[in-house]
């Protein structure tokens, strides 16, 4: 059976590697350093669009150096036990006949919280006691389900390959494969494929299959493949385009839901419109996308959905008339990090107010909006009838702390309730 060229091809060692000579250095040099300065990261992320060298390069780099690969796809073995059996136990193992090992976490953005929410923990907690350097790969490192590895890692970027990186390679690919290909058509492929050198060699293969030669028009049919834009491609898109068509693209090839995508745009719409007017306009189309976005949730009408799309893309993008161009760091939405904090807090209101409306025969909502602050400031202010009203509501500690505000007080009610309940 014939062999893949993306397999037959793969580098066997890192001068064989295409682009990223700047990030391949960095790793290089982390990992010849591990544990040898005090405060280096004992793990790093090698991150950036799929198909630019990220895999390739640790294998590469443990075959040049002599290190044992132990290798785990974390999108595949996401388990809290999975990751811990394999990559666990060679992080904590000692070196086999003397020689080092370093692990691989490949895809770790794939680990699929719904599924197992202990995993991120482990390979955190992993690499607190690891014996080994431990690498990881991601597509998007700005993931938030891992943002607890992001800080433990050094991070190392991969870029998207350019034309000027991929032609020289595919040139000797096609020689060795005695194939006579059209430079056009090279150059045509490596465009449609935005750099992924997976989806080069993939493409290249299928047109060369039975021929000798391959021109422009026979690869010209080549569709523009269906990708997925990490976050601040996307904004880049939006806030840098030039026409309405372009910003509008925005919504099919983000890596986020609208909801969220509606979020990073009004979090850095006001560091990227910076003239009052543009900001001004990008605003009230902002609001008119949201307006239509609660419409939507309120009747299920989802053929609005398009006029919200494109006010929050095209209608942003074609505010931008007096700023002038200058690079703006994206920031992550603020309204999103707070709900991620307040999650607890959110949490132990929503059962009181359970609990209470369960009693007054009020909905979750109505209790927390209309009962919870008196009940806050009766637990703060009178224990006795605080103790009572826990009793009757059945709240369990944890409810009582909340709504008692310091330990001395909650820990007051408790013992009322304790000498009432003997």
């Amino acid at each position: 059976m014939p062999v893949p060229w993306v397999t037959k091809h793969r580098p066997k060692h890192l001068k064989e590697i295409v682009g990223n000579e700047e990030a391949r250095q960095s790793f290089l040099k982390w990992l010849e350093s591990w544990g040898k300065a005090a405060k280096s990261k004992r793990a790093a992320l090698l991150y950036g669009p799929a198909g630019t060298g990220k895999t390739v390069t640790v294998e590469a780099a443990a075959r040049d150096l002599g290190y044992d690969l132990i290798e785990v796809n974390a999108s595949d073995e996401r388990t809290e036990k999975a990751l811990e059996r394999v990559a666990g136990l060679a992080a904590t193992q000692g070196e086999l006949f003397g020689r080092k090992r370093v692990i691989l976490l490949d895809e770790i953005d794939g680990i699929n919280l719904n599924e197992d929410r202990g995993a991120v923990a482990t390979v955190g907690n992993i690499i607190e006691r690891t014996g080994s350097p431990i690498v990881l790969t991601a597509n998007d490192p700005w993931d938030p389900k891992i943002r607890p590895l992001r800080n433990a890692c050094a991070l190392i970027e991969f870029k998207r390959l350019s034309g000027r990186d991929c032609l020289p390679y595919l040139k000797r690919i096609s020689t060795v494969e005695k194939l006579d290909v059209d430079e056009k058509a090279l150059k045509f492929i490596v465009e449609r494929n935005e750099g992924d050198m997976r989806s080069i060699m993939n493409d290249l293969e299928t047109f060369s299959s039975g021929r000798k030669t391959l021109s422009y028009d026979d690869v010209s049919s080549l569709a523009w493949r269906d990708r997925k834009e990490n976050i601040f491609g996307v904004l880049g898109m939006v806030f840098n385009a030039k026409n309405a068509s372009w910003a509008r693209k925005a919504v099919d090839v983000a890596d986020v839901d609208y909801e969220m995508l509606f979020e990073w745009i009004y979090e850095n719409l006001p560091h990227q419109l910076r003239e009052p007017e543009d900001l001004a306009n990008g605003m009230e189309a902002l609001a008119k996308a949201d307006m239509y976005l609660t419409r939507i949730k309120r009747t299920q009408e989802w053929g609005l959905l398009p006029f919200a799309f494109d006010l929050m893309t095209a209608g942003v993008a074609m505010s931008k008339e007096k700023t002038k161009p200058a690079w703006v760091p994206m920031k992550f939405p603020q309204r999103i990090s707070y709900m991620a904090r307040t999650r607890k807090e959110r949490s132990i209101r929503n059962a009181i107010g359970a609990r209470i409306g369960r009693r007054c025969h009020l909905s979750v909502r109505s209790s927390v909006r209309q009962q919870l602050p008196y009940a806050r400031f009766v637990f703060r202010n009178s224990p006795s009838v605080a103790a009572r009203l826990a009793s009757y509501f059945g709240l369990d500690e944890e409810m009582v702390g909340y709504l008692a505000g310091t330990e001395k007080k909650a820990s007051k009610i408790t013992s009322l309730m304790g000498a009432s309940a003997g």
